[in-house]
């Protein structure tokens, strides 16, 4: 899937989860870094790709990228499995812990935030021809469609999907809680 598509479905993710929860809507320093983390959480499996959105932002972040590349595998190995799963939260918890205090910033909410863009990644991937090796170093990919990343049928059918469903949790949903 390209980014924009992982980018949109992440924040769908967040959305729902939102709702869901039924939680009281935090401050809004606390929504601001959440957004952002459920971002960055959309993007982090593809850090296994130079190409990845998240190096451009660095200076010199295509040259870092190609290096960092080679600590994975191949793409779509450890970073599309349970186990990288497991492996960015334990990283990512550390690292917003250590940068939010919790007093201005819910650094739990930030966290579940770039882990619910981090899952919503791994689910649109598991739609795609490649599939994902949810129980990586096993080498079996899952999959449940067959959908070509940057393809028709993401472009004009699960983007847009993605698109009006959180046009819809926003504007209609919302005001029947």
């Amino acid at each position: 899937m390209q980014s924009r598509t992982h980018q949109t479905g992440a924040l769908a993710g967040l959305i729902a989860m939102t709702m869901l929860t039924n939680q009281p809507i935090p401050n809004g320093a606390t929504v601001l870094v959440a957004l952002i983390a459920n971002v960055v959480g959309s993007l982090l499996p593809d850090l296994d790709q130079a190409g990845n959105r998240l190096w451009d932002l660095l200076p010199g972040g295509n040259v870092i990228g190609k290096v960092f590349r080679n600590l994975f595998l191949s793409h779509r190995t450890i970073s599309h499995s349970l186990l990288g799963f497991g492996i960015a939260y334990l990283i990512n918890d550390w690292i917003i812990r250590m940068i939010f205090n919790g007093e201005l910033v819910n650094s739990q909410i930030v966290l579940g935030s770039l882990l619910i863009g981090y899952g919503s990644h791994i689910f649109l991937d598991f739609l795609t021809e490649e599939g994902v090796p949810l129980l990586f170093p096993i080498k079996w990919k899952f999959r449940i469609f067959r959908i070509n990343s940057g393809g028709w049928v993401e472009n004009w059918i699960i983007f847009p999907l993605l698109v009006v469903a959180i046009i819809w949790m926003l504007f209609f949903k919302t005001k029947t809680l």
